[in-house]
């Protein structure tokens, strides 16, 4: 066998070059192709932070920031939902709740109707946060009347903090009315509402 020249050997080493070449983009093809991330080879890098903006310092401040916001918005909210609750049950009630208070004063004692009454309790999430009490007021006699109704808000010794009046006129026998008695002090300390007063007239 004769020993190829040097020209020759130039020919044969571009040639093994030139298929290595061809077999690493052959490679590279089947491997983009794949889809499959799970046979790649490739180890990721750490990021390029000369991309990023700010800083943990700053992304903190803005979310304690959002969280204020929100909370202040929440506030705000519970605040219109509770002066919304308030006035509705107001103008509804407002002057059959000074009669009431103008009847209360001229009795002695608890009054003649506190068998027809009694007392609920309104979740405070339907109130804007108020404690409320609805007042259902039944007129068990056979003939139309009034009804003039005190409620004392107590704190845990038993002292009333807050009174509230409320009353139903002309009232047909049998017939019912539930005004709705509203105190309008803090959430805490929590108050209980007790039954006063009740007069018919």
């Amino acid at each position: 066998m004769s020993t190829p020249s040097p020209h020759g050997r130039s020919r044969i080493a571009a040639l093994a070059v030139a298929l290595a070449a061809v077999s690493t983009l052959a490679l590279a093809a089947c491997s983009d192709d794949s889809g499959d991330s799970s046979t790649s080879s490739a180890t990721p890098g750490a990021p390029d932070t000369a991309s990023f903006s700010g800083d943990a310092a700053s992304a903190l401040a803005s979310l304690k920031a959002s969280v204020r916001a929100e909370a202040s918005e929440r506030a705000a909210s519970a605040s219109a939902a509770a002066s919304s609750f308030e006035a509705s049950v107001s103008a509804e009630t407002e002057r059959a709740n000074k009669a009431a208070q103008a009847e209360l004063a001229k009795v002695d004692g608890q009054g003649n109707a506190m068998s027809e009454v009694t007392m609920t309790g309104k979740p405070r999430s339907t109130t804007g946060g108020l404690l409320a009490v609805v007042v259902t007021i039944t007129n068990r006699t056979d003939r139309t009347a009034s009804y003039a109704v005190q409620v004392d808000f107590l704190d845990s010794s038993g002292k009333t903090v807050e009174t509230r009046y409320v009353g139903a006129e002309d009232l047909a026998p049998g017939e019912k009315a539930q005004p709705v008695a509203v105190s309008r002090e803090p959430a805490e300390p929590v108050l209980t509402p007790e039954l006063a007063k009740a007069q018919r007239y």
